[in-house]
């Protein structure tokens, strides 16, 4: 696969084949990955916490809150939770700003994941004082973001955006998620 052809095979998958399990090996090589990714002055501050049994990833769920667009739905049902989570850390003895660092690593695993035949879902609307809890994460890391990996169980489509104001994500009646996207005439510029 080429990168375009990556990128859009790389949607916000939600819902997941719960059963099929992936293992630490499988997250140690996307977390491996943030290696080779930029940093903010290259302080690399980032530390990554994978999570893949079925105890870990039961924790970690409750902690979560899924679609901020679709307002009847909760999130995954059992049996369509994720296999896998990897949380992103901020280490603050290194820094306390983790500019753009964290995309840029979730965004690098989740292309590598689509790439192996999984996909994922970039989490930041977390609670993450009940997360440092559960997990019992030191105060000196920052919780950034929550990686959701899993194999998808769901069909994520893009679509062009009626007009500038179109753009929440929907489903249809047969479950198929719909991400409208801003047309190219909006994004590019010129002043």
């Amino acid at each position: 696969m080429n990168i375009t052809e990556l990128l859009k095979k790389n949607r916000s998958f939600r819902r997941f084949h719960e059963d099929r399990r992936l293992g630490r090996q499988t997250l140690v090589n996307l977390i491996k990955l943030s290696r080779l990714c930029p940093s903010a002055a290259n302080r690399q501050p980032l530390k990554f916490l994978p999570a893949c049994s079925v105890e870990q990833t039961a924790e970690i769920f409750p902690h979560l809150l899924w679609a901020g667009a679709l307002k009847d739905w909760t999130g995954p049902a059992e049996g369509e939770r994720p296999a896998a989570y990897i949380v992103i850390l901020g280490d603050t003895h290194i820094t306390k700003n983790f500019n753009v660092d964290p995309g840029i690593v979730a965004q690098s695993m989740l292309l590598s994941a689509v790439e192996q035949g999984l996909g994922g879902c970039m989490i930041g609307s977390i609670d993450r004082e009940g997360l440092r809890r559960t997990l019992n994460i030191p105060n000196r890391f920052a919780i950034v973001l929550v990686v959701a990996l899993g194999y998808p169980n769901e069909t994520v489509v893009l679509e062009d955006g009626k007009d500038a104001k179109d753009i929440d994500y929907w489903r249809d009646a047969d479950g198929v998620h719909h991400v409208p996207k801003r047309p190219l005439e909006e994004l590019v510029v010129e002043f």
